[in-house]
């Protein structure tokens, strides 16, 4: 296997222009709306698969799947180094292990648009992780955008947050996992672009499934089941933990840490939707209105 399954930048080479900085091209893009969409539909088959199984199961079943699909691929079977190997483990247990493991818990308590609303807090973390922890620059415009999605995230969290019915454990639990996103960011594109994105995700699924493994055989004594709760946790994994997983790897190899996190920001979108179509969840008019206002702080990101 080459290095085909790396994918950088081809923007010409530019004074001053790197992966962190130059125009997104169609690819990036591409890969932007792969990821969020699918990763925005993740919440509804969460909540699907909660209908039947225990919080546990279902990241035992979403981490299985995920590992089982992109395991099929000749990419995944690369020869990856095996001092790289202790970085993949720790980017599978902030990025999948852990995370995976605290959204099915966080939607015992709130509901799937929520989840997905909070987790749009990811690049904010993201930046204060990339600053403080790697040494990344971030440029005026960059903060900009992040600190005008965050405005539009905090019309979106705050009002529903607030609703009846929400347990504020599970605000806490989708926040603790997007704290993690934030250093899982900042670790996998560096490790895409010396490895490639199928086999760094795919090392990285097998160190969370040792992590999860306790927790889900703990779940699958506590679970019933459902043909179409197992059909959501299957596309949970495959999708979810599987193709887009890959998506987001690449796009952080080619754009940076920082503005791969922007992927976030369209979560919402999708995750509202596919809540209030399937799963009678209301969305209210500051919701509307702080979507609007994270696309724009999306689009100031995304700027070279």
């Amino acid at each position: 296997m080459t290095n085909n399954d790396v994918v950088h930048n081809s923007s010409p080479a530019e004074p001053g222009i790197t992966s962190e900085t130059a125009p997104f091209e169609a690819l990036d893009v591409g890969l932007l709306l792969v990821a969020a969409g699918i990763w925005g539909s993740s919440f509804l088959f969460i909540a699907i698969g909660l209908d039947a199984f225990h919080p546990g199961l279902v990241t035992l079943l979403r981490v299985s799947f995920g590992l089982a699909a992109l395991w099929l691929m000749p990419a995944a079977r690369r020869p990856v180094p095996r001092e790289a190997w202790s970085r993949i483990s720790l980017l599978g247990v902030v990025w999948l292990g852990f995370p995976l493991s605290m959204f099915p818990l966080a939607q015992q308590w709130i509901d799937s648009s929520i989840t997905g609303m909070l987790n749009a807090a990811m690049p904010i973390m993201t930046v204060i992780v990339a600053a403080t922890v790697f040494g990344t620059p971030t440029n005026r415009k960059k903060f900009v955008g992040v600190v005008v999605g965050l405005v539009g995230i905090a019309c979106i969290g705050v009002p529903t947050a607030s609703a009846d019915g929400t347990n504020a454990a599970g605000v806490l639990l989708v926040l603790a996992a997007v704290v993690s996103y934030g250093f899982a960011a900042n670790l996998a594109g560096p490790l895409q672009r010396e490895f490639g994105a199928v086999a760094v995700v795919a090392r990285a699924l097998l160190a969370a499934l040792v992590v999860v493994l306790p927790f889900g055989l703990y779940g699958a004594a506590n679970s019933g089941f459902g043909w179409g709760p197992l059909i959501a946790c299957f596309a949970l994994g495959a999708g979810g933990t599987g193709v887009a997983y890959v998506a987001g790897a690449l796009l952080s190899g080619r754009v940076g840490a920082v503005r791969m996190s922007i992927i976030t920001y369209l979560i919402p979108l999708v995750s509202a939707t596919l809540g209030v179509v399937f799963r009678d969840e209301t969305i209210g008019l500051w919701a509307i209105i702080g979507t609007l206002i994270v696309l724009v702080g999306a689009f100031l990101t995304s700027r070279g």
